[in-house]
């Protein structure tokens, strides 16, 4: 049994610091955004007063907050994590940043004789709820297999795929494909039933063949049962495409697809969507259609 703190206990971290609860461990957060849901205090989650107080009951601390900014101040403002921080201990980021800012902030960590991965995550609400999300790590050998343990409570394909900063460039690399594959998911689903199919029988028919996919599969249902609750808020998809394409203009590169997706999110969010899950990026597809994607199998839509 481990002392876990798990600061940033939102959508999916409720479930991932539920897992850990549940495999033994004790488990200590401070309170970022949200007060914890009672179900987890009544596991026995324990709440501190600051990050710092968390640092100085746990020998490894998680944090999986929104953005880069939010993890610097978790990490080293006032109160943070580096404050209660003493030697030995292990520091692991989920959330899903820069990997340059990661690359500092792993240097900064270690130099007061903790060490550091970056582990962000894929598989939304519904693998963090299924203890499935796949965990993409960046930092050496010996402290990856320290941590294995308490990954494989949370996740299924748990890779170390280099050093620290190299787990965040992969999370990058997810969020393209995440977000190109729901923008043709989309433009399916509108075309068919722009042209008078059932995109709940055209989506179970494309399961059966190569088109198939984890997000024909979860959000092709979503966009047909009109299901935008996150899920993945489209605002933080938007974060981590900017930093997609913040990467390639410094790496001299085009990714014109990923940049069109990033549009139609904008559109999305400038229509009141920031929030809605990243599914939704299927609204802006209907709004230039002047169609919405509906199920004529869904009796409330043959309703209507």
């Amino acid at each position: 049994m481990a002392k876990i703190g798990f600061i940033g206990i939102g959508i999916m971290g409720k479930h991932m610091a539920g897992h850990l609860l549940d495999g033994g461990h004790q488990v200590f957060t401070a309170v970022h955004r949200s007060q914890p849901p009672s179900t987890l205090l009544d596991k026995g989650l324990k709440i501190l007063d600051s990050p710092k107080a968390v640092a100085e009951a746990a020998e490894i601390i998680i944090t999986l907050v929104p953005d880069t900014p939010q993890v610097a101040t978790v990490l080293f403002g006032e109160k943070g994590v580096a404050e209660g921080l003493s030697a030995g201990k292990l520091v692991i980021d989920m959330s899903s940043i820069s990997p340059i800012e990661t690359k500092l902030f792993a240097e900064k960590i270690k130099a007061l004789g903790c060490d550091y991965l970056d582990a962000p995550v894929s598989g939304g609400e519904v693998g963090a709820k299924a203890a499935s999300l796949t965990i993409m790590v960046g930092g050496t050998q010996e402290v990856f297999e320290r941590a294995t343990p308490v990954f494989t409570l949370m996740g299924k394909n748990i890779t170390l795929v280099g050093e620290n900063g190299v787990g965040q460039t992969t999370k990058v690399a997810n969020q393209i494909i995440v977000a190109l594959t729901i923008e043709a998911v989309a433009e399916a689903l509108v075309f068919a039933s722009k042209a008078g199919a059932d995109p709940a029988k055209v989506r179970q028919a494309l399961m059966g063949g190569l088109a198939s996919s984890r997000i024909l599969e979860v959000h092709g249902e979503r966009m047909y049962k009109r299901t935008f609750d996150p899920g993945f808020r489209i605002e933080l998809h938007q974060k981590d495409l900017n930093l997609a394409l913040q990467g390639a203009k410094s790496l001299g590169i085009s990714l014109p697809n990923t940049a069109t997706a990033q549009e139609l999110f904008n559109a999305c969010s400038a229509n009141g969507g920031a929030a809605w899950d990243h599914s939704a990026m299927v609204r802006a597809l209907e709004m230039m259609a002047n169609h919405e994607v509906a199920s004529k199998s869904d009796p409330a839509k043959q309703a209507a």
